[in-house]
């Protein structure tokens, strides 16, 4: 009998995903979800882009340019402009979310048995693409007690190894949340050109930060455009995660040039949706703001409400919609999983995603999950009292 690959074997499954079975049971025996794992926003896509879908009058819908419509990639470097990224359209390749940015990037810019160092807890498909692109993840750990903060420089340096090509980080990050200040990208970037690597920043919540913080960007650094690749997308900043537009952002031309024939390769990114992502551009300065004040004070409502609950531990997250918690158990795994398969309260339960699936070091997170504060703030309140209920009931069997 023909068997699968080992990298097949290899790859890892979703955290965020791999519970919808017991999900899916939980919702055929009657009981209400609240979803806490998975960063799908409710805010409303931007008017703007819907209505470049409903009154389209496309007769043919035809391939794109495999680099995206030029016309998305000026708006896109108009975009960058107002956040002091100085680009131009040829250095946009639009891709099929920020996923395939990710893929492309890796497989422009790395060999097997490569390396690249990243952060950890992390993004859990960059672990996914890793395997896809037969390269090693070598983790950095940051420490929930530091507000997952930036590893000291050091603990970077013991891990370049000369099979090392690049560093990658997510700012501001998924899972943590945490927002990397610019003092701590100067000093990256420092690292990344001593070192002649790549630095490569997953950008996708950029406009999501909270208590006045900025966003500092790798490319606004102006002395690493060689090294620097930005991963971008519009699911997350329009609430458009089902139009998977993404791009690949560099000022180091052979990078895009190879990039481009991955491009090529996969023909061109969906029509529909870089048209509805191309008038999303549109929206106005307003939506950005609204949906910021949401989500701050979601933000504020979930952590008010988990430090409430006897042995959790959790950091004040500075952007995106994520935080890491630590719970007063030992493996949130089962836990996650027995809250949708053994527990409700008054028929409801919460669905977590363990963070286990977050680490590549060995028995790291264990006892910790992530939250997607992606829902209304009564709805969070709720989730907070069924996870309070649950621990203790969970704790005392």
């Amino acid at each position: 009998m023909p068997v699968v690959s080992h990298k097949g074997k290899a790859m890892p499954e979703s955290p965020i995903r791999k519970l919808a079975p017991f999900a899916e049971k939980a919702v055929k025996e009657g009981k209400h979800i609240f979803h806490l794992n998975i960063g799908q926003p409710d805010i409303k896509t931007p008017i703007e882009a819907l209505h470049a879908i409903r009154n389209n009058n496309i007769e043919v819908l035809a391939y794109s340019h495999s680099a995206g419509f030029e016309s998305f990639r000026k708006k896109l470097a108009g975009y960058y402009a107002k956040h002091d990224i100085t680009i131009s359209s040829d250095d946009i390749l639009v891709t099929t979310g920020g996923s395939e940015a990710l893929i492309f990037t890796m497989g422009s810019i790395t060999d097997p048995g490569d390396e690249i160092i990243v952060p950890e807890p992390f993004y859990a498909n960059y672990y996914s693409f890793s395997t896809q692109s037969n390269i090693k993840v070598i983790p950095v750990i940051s420490k929930l007690e530091d507000g997952f903060a930036l590893p000291k420089i050091s603990e970077f340096e013991k891990l370049i190894s000369e099979k090392t090509k690049a560093i990658l980080i997510c700012n501001p990050g998924n899972p943590t949340g945490y927002l990397y200040s610019k003092e701590e990208i100067k000093q990256l970037a420092a690292l990344a050109k001593k070192y002649d690597l790549f630095l490569i920043s997953d950008e996708v919540y950029r406009e999501f930060v909270y208590d006045d913080s900025q966003h500092y960007s790798i490319l606004q650094e102006r002395t690493l455009d060689d090294h620097a690749i930005i991963v971008d997308s519009v699911s997350k900043r329009y609430s458009m995660c089902g139009a998977r537009i993404g791009c690949l952002v560099s000022k180091n031309k052979s990078v895009i040039e190879t990039a481009m024939k991955f491009a090529q390769a996969r023909l061109s990114p969906p029509t529909i949706a870089q048209i509805a992502s191309e008038a999303a551009l549109e929206a106005p300065e307003s939506y950005y703001k609204e949906t910021v004040k949401k989500y701050k004070e979601r933000r504020d409502t979930l952590i008010t409400e988990l430090n409430k609950i006897e042995g959790v531990k959790v950091a004040t997250p500075k952007g995106a919609f994520y935080c890491i918690a630590e719970l007063p158990v030992k493996d949130a795994d089962h836990f996650a999983q027995w809250m949708l398969d053994k527990f409700d309260l008054n028929n409801q339960t919460v669905m977590l995603a363990p963070a286990s699936g977050f680490y590549s070091s060995p028995d790291q997170g264990k006892n910790q999950v992530r939250i997607a504060y992606v829902l209304n703030t009564k709805d969070l309140k709720k989730s907070a009292e069924i996870i309070k209920f649950a621990l203790k009931k969970y704790n005392n069997q």
